[in-house]
């Protein structure tokens, strides 16, 4: 079996190089990919996300079983349904689908159709309305882009001002581009926030290990937010009763809803959410799997992976199993300066196998075949131990043993779930 996945960055290449260890698979490429996965035995295709005519005659040429496709602009783009439509399997939802994300007005109101729990909120194209409300609601406040921005396109203002602020510079200013052309401010939830994943066709689901992203660029979760600075899983310290309660109020209907709608969501499903002292909410909906949660959640799945999404494309039930005990953490590479400006071109320290893995994100060679720095997000470094605490120690002694100068990342990864 050849595959092919989309996208190029470091969730792509944990998809990949777990696609590439199951039994059956021969090939795995990646388009556009990048130079640091080729480490792992993986096949750069120098196509862009955007070039759906080009991927589709490759996906033919090379025999390609199916595609799993990573990033949600491709997504947001069509690119499953140019797949499908040239009768190719593509693993993710449809533009109209993948709307869940691409439009949070559009998620809001789905949820509000179909009952499922999120913060209030109310949407703004108008600038002179927006300062109205927010003025109005007051602070704490969130103010949202209504369309993709890189994970940035959110902003949790302690103050009107800096709220309105937000608000002015999505609008006005054209911070986001279209993105940024109508606005959600929604009100602040108070609760712990946990991201809750689901491999999907139709109304059928199968749940993924729970896991906690770190949002915010610096310890103590101070800074600007980012893609994601380092996760864990499981979320051991959530009861049972949490899961089966977002399961049931959530996901079921959530599902239920976009097949009512004539959307029938297929892929990775993520779900954003927090538990409040109302029960767990939404915050967003993803349609595709997390960067940096994809990382560390699929190297706890132990069945065949590469079969258990043939069978789910196939509408035939898999068998998925996980690892039962321990917990697997991960902590991202950054370039000094990200999420705001940041140079290219720092020379990487030597990858680094066995116990912890590597995932590259931003990595190019260089003239000398050195492997250098290529974007915001660098590398993450990941590993399985028997709690939070072991896994967090491993990971910094090995970090502490790299050159990371240009380069920075968070000391905190997984601290909050320690003594809990």
């Amino acid at each position: 079996m050849k595959l092919l996945v989309i996208g190029s960055g470091g969730r792509e290449h944990a998809i990949a190089k777990k696609l590439l260890e199951s039994d059956g698979v021969e090939q795995v490429f990646v388009a556009p990919g990048n130079d640091g996965m080729t480490l792992d035995g993986i096949e750069r295709v120098p196509i862009g996300i955007s070039e759906h005519s080009e991927l589709i005659a490759f996906a033919k040429a090379n025999d390609v079983s199916w595609t799993f496709v990573g990033p949600d602009d491709a997504l947001a783009a069509g690119i499953v349904d140019d797949f499908e439509e040239a009768g190719l399997k593509a693993f993710g939802p449809t533009r109209l689908a993948a709307e869940l994300e691409w439009s949070k007005d559009f998620a809001k109101e789905i949820m509000e159709t179909y009952g499922v729990p999120t913060a209030a909120y109310a949407s703004f194209s108008d600038f002179e309305k927006a300062k109205a409300y927010i003025e109005k609601k007051g602070a704490p406040i969130v103010v949202k882009a209504d369309g993709l921005a890189l994970g940035k396109g959110v902003v949790v203002a302690e103050t009107v001002e800096q709220a309105v602020e937000a608000a002015r510079e999505m609008l006005l200013d054209n911070k986001f581009g279209d993105s940024g052309a109508r606005v959600i401010i929604e009100e602040f939830l108070v609760g712990e926030e946990f991201s809750l994943f689901a491999f999907v066709n139709g109304e059928r689901f199968y749940l993924l290990p729970t896991a906690q992203d770190h949002k915010r660029a610096y310890d103590g979760d101070k800074g600007p937010n980012t893609g994601g600075m380092g996760a864990y899983a499981p979320v051991s310290h959530l009861p049972q009763s949490v899961i089966d309660e977002s399961v049931e109020k959530i996901i079921k209907p959530i599902l239920k809803g976009m097949v009512a709608e004539g959307r029938p969501y297929l892929g990775v499903l993520y779900a954003g959410l927090i538990l409040t002292d109302k029960g767990p909410k939404v915050i967003e909906f993803n349609a595709r799997f997390g960067d940096p949660e994809t990382q560390i959640i699929l190297p706890r799945l132990t069945s065949n992976f590469a079969q258990n999404i043939t069978d789910i494309l196939d509408k035939k039930e898999p068998t998925i199993t996980w690892l039962d005990g321990g917990v697997t953490l991960g902590v991202v590479v950054a370039s000094a300066g990200y999420p705001l400006s940041y140079e290219k071109g720092v020379v990487l320290p030597e990858k680094m196998d066995g116990d912890i893995l590597t995932y590259y994100a931003g990595a190019k060679f260089g003239e000398r075949a050195e492997l250098l720095s290529n974007g915001g997000r660098v590398y993450m470094l990941v590993t399985t131990a028997d709690s939070v605490q072991a896994a967090q120690e491993r990971i910094y002694k090995a970090l502490s043993t790299q050159d990371t100068t240009g380069l920075f990342y968070r000391n905190d990864i997984g601290s909050k779930a320690i003594g809990r």
